[in-house]
């Protein structure tokens, strides 16, 4: 047995652990306390033009271009004026998809 051997059923499990806690914390993620934290500066408020938060005309033009584009927008920014992430950069992709859902179904 070579010297490794021996410890890659903990390394499995380490792995395994790592991808269950990832999973648990965006099964958790509170997609409303993340706006109010990171969005809300600019959509609950209109500053730099941001559609805010429960405007139907506005967020019905947005989500014409469909749900996918909003997240990518949100992600890479848009027009130099929305900066990319929105003001969460520790926000992963699935929080950032998470926050719009919750901004969409917020503005219906």
């Amino acid at each position: 047995m070579k010297k490794y051997e021996r410890f890659w059923p903990i390394y499995i499990f380490g792995v395994l652990l790592t991808c269950s806690a990832f999973a648990a914390e965006s099964e958790d993620y509170d997609a409303a306390a993340g706006y109010q934290a990171t969005c809300f500066a600019c959509h609950g408020t209109g500053q730099a033009h941001a559609p805010v938060v429960g405007d139907l005309i506005e967020w019905e033009i947005r989500a014409e271009k469909g749900f996918e584009t909003l997240v990518k927008n949100t992600i890479s920014g848009l027009n130099g004026i929305m900066p990319a992430r929105g003001l969460c950069a520790d926000c992963t992709d699935q929080q950032l998809r998470a926050i719009v859902e919750y901004m969409l179904e917020e503005s219906k």
